[in-house]
């Protein structure tokens, strides 16, 4: 699984980094998590909110950051659908 956090370094950025990256290893999922906080990257998603997380080339959350059974469930669905 292939991961992004959109952002530009905010505290709101850091947190969904955070929750995501206990979310995959709580579910013990292999997953490559990857910061971008270039601007041209970001706005090519069509985000214009940030943070935002990208799973697989799709932008699953734009402008907040999920609590982590919210981001437990944003994962296993992405699993679930392959």
């Amino acid at each position: 699984m292939d991961i992004e956090i959109l952002g530009s370094g905010c505290s709101n950025c850091a947190k969904l980094e955070k929750v995501t990256k206990e979310g995959i290893a709580q579910l013990g999922i292999e997953a490559h998590v990857e910061k971008v906080e270039d601007m041209q990257k970001i706005m090519s998603y069509g985000v214009m909110s940030t943070p935002a997380l990208v799973i697989n080339g799709v932008v699953k959350l734009v402008g907040k950051v999920p609590n982590k059974v919210r981001e437990i469930e944003i994962l296993e669905k992405e699993l679930n659908a392959k």
